[in-house]
């Protein structure tokens, strides 16, 4: 891999970990035409998670902090016997949502690792993620703005979002795309859904990084990757604080159907290729 391969997977797993264009299913066709593969392909992808980790914790460094306190508040009150207390603030009850959220994205993860890895060597497969990441995209503009806040949130709600995260794991389907539509689905307000829609995507990054680490460090890392790999973090870190902003702006000004045409086209192109090539 050279720099410059992994300056435009920085790019494109930063902009699109975010946007709802897929970044699984970027990356997978980018590596397909740069010939990556091999020890490179999971090395990189380690590495690159955790620069888009570092952006949205970086955009949420406040709310991150507040969850973090509230957590330890949370521990004192159950120590005490006051209970855990979930609806005592808004803080506590978004925590409480987070964790909600992330248990059915990490049992389909852990379930169909298998399958949906799988999928990653199929171009079809991909083709057909991005043409269903644009489909709900465009659904996603036909719900009305919700007027649910975090302590109006159901709890079938953030259970609902965490199903659509744990799908997301396909190639192809956007994780911040399908979120989003599980939010406003559930009738969350826009700015509330796109917000939470981020935060659980930390838990998810850092597990899929702690899971993948003894994969890292049993392929280890050839000396010519130690460059490429700095170079894309980086890009990935910064691309990422771009996409986060970008996103917030455009859910709230309802302009998610570019992405739909976006996708459905490179979905169509993918899949055509992978077909004729066959």
């Amino acid at each position: 891999m050279t720099v410059l391969q992994a300056i435009i997977l920085g790019l494109v797993q930063g902009l699109a970990e975010f946007l709802p264009i897929s970044s699984s299913g970027h990356l997978a066709i980018l590596q397909y035409f740069f010939g990556i593969e091999g020890e490179s392909v999971l090395v990189f992808t380690v590495l690159m998670h955790l620069g888009t980790l570092i952006s949205v914790c970086i955009v949420y460094a406040k709310d991150i902090w507040a969850l973090l306190k509230e957590l330890c508040a949370t521990i004192k009150d159950i120590c005490t016997g006051k209970g855990p207390r979930i609806n005592a603030n808004e803080t506590r009850r978004l925590g409480f949502m987070i964790i909600v959220a992330t248990i059915p994205t990490a049992i389909i993860g852990i379930l169909f690792e298998d399958f949906f890895d799988s999928l990653y060597a199929s171009l079809v497969a991909i083709g057909l993620g991005l043409i269903f990441t644009g489909t709900i995209m465009f659904l996603s503009e036909k719900f009305g703005s919700g007027r649910h806040n975090v302590m109006q949130m159901k709890w079938r709600t953030a259970i609902f979002v965490g199903i659509m995260q744990g799908i997301a794991i396909c190639p192809g389907v956007s994780r911040s795309g399908s979120t989003l539509v599980g939010g406003l689905t559930g009738g969350l307000k826009r700015e509330f859904a796109v917000k939470f829609a981020f935060l659980i995507s930390i838990p998810t990054i850092l597990g899929s990084i702690i899971l993948e680490l003894p994969k890292l460090f049993g392929e280890g890392m050839g000396s010519g990757l130690v460059l490429p790999c700095i170079a894309g973090v980086a890009v990935a870190a910064v691309s990422g604080l771009v996409a986060i902003k970008a996103m917030i702006a455009l859910v709230s000004k309802k302009k998610l159907i570019y992405f739909s045409i976006y996708t459905w086209v490179l979905g169509a192109l993918v899949a055509g290729y992978a077909m004729l090539a066959i």
